[in-house]
């Protein structure tokens, strides 16, 4: 059963999301390098970091994650000394979520340079202390001559791109082909497919196609999302306008019915 949303399933934006990260990583990889061969290879770079801002994915990436609070240790009764006194109990117990964040290099095979880096943002890289260092990063990547494609398919935190222009749509991907002063940009309504995108490669190459609406439909249909997914039930936050809302009853009702 394929999702019923058109474009990006918001249902995807909560506890799922990481799975559909990494799945969405490894299956860009696999559309692209037939294309790309023999030139260029398409490779996984994968980090992990510490969500240190955590708190604001309770309930939503992370579900099953608390802040345990000890008991007590009880006080000695009868004044009965203790020989060799116990080590304190901490009085609490704080998890610090580790992310496993995944993106996508295509390098040339003669030197192996990074030729256009893939970015799939994640929450984690929407908040500080994360947000900075992701700036930080797509920096590096701009100024070294590489091309940066950056796909946001995640409402939550803030947008990476400190621009004003960029449209207030629920998703966004850009496009800053190396030594541009442009960037390209897809705003997503919840209601539009998911584009298809060029990926620069160097010159005299031709881009080639990154058909991100297949990518993300094999994803859904090989996890079997569905059985995961309870459509009668509000998606992840943040709440989406009255006019999307609207919409969406009406999707996903029509879907129930048929």
């Amino acid at each position: 059963m394929p999702s019923p949303f058109p474009g990006m399933d918001p249902y995807l934006e909560g506890y799922l999301w990481p799975d559909v990260h990494t799945a969405l990583a490894h299956k860009i990889r696999q559309l692209l390098a037939p294309q790309i061969q023999p030139k260029y290879v398409a490779r996984l770079e994968i980090s992990v970091i510490e969500d240190e801002s955590f708190e604001a994915e309770v309930g939503v990436m992370y579900p099953d994650v608390e802040i345990v609070e000890a008991e007590p240790t009880p006080e000695a009764v009868g004044g009965v000394m203790v020989a060799e006194p116990a080590a304190a109990t901490a009085p609490l117990t704080i998890p610090v979520p580790q992310v496993r964040l995944v993106s996508v290099e295509i390098r040339d095979v003669a030197e192996n340079e990074l030729v256009t880096s893939i970015e799939i943002i994640s929450p984690v890289n929407k908040r500080e202390p994360n947000l900075s260092r992701y700036r930080q990063k797509r920096e590096r990547i701009r100024n070294s001559d590489v091309h940066l494609l950056e796909i946001d398919l995640v409402r939550r935190g803030s947008r990476v791109w400190e621009y004003s222009r960029i449209p207030d749509v629920p998703y966004v991907v850009i496009l800053t082909r190396a030594a541009a002063s442009t960037m390209e940009v897809w705003p997503i309504e919840l209601s539009d497919a998911l584009p298809s995108l060029p990926v620069p490669l160097r010159p005299p190459d031709k881009d080639v196609v990154l058909d991100l609406s297949a990518a993300l439909t094999t994803v859904y249909d090989e996890a079997y999302y569905q059985l995961s997914i309870d459509y009668q039930q509000d998606p992840p936050p943040p709440a989406f306008s009255v006019g999307e809302q609207a919409w969406m009853r009406q999707l996903l009702s029509t879907e129930i019915e048929e």
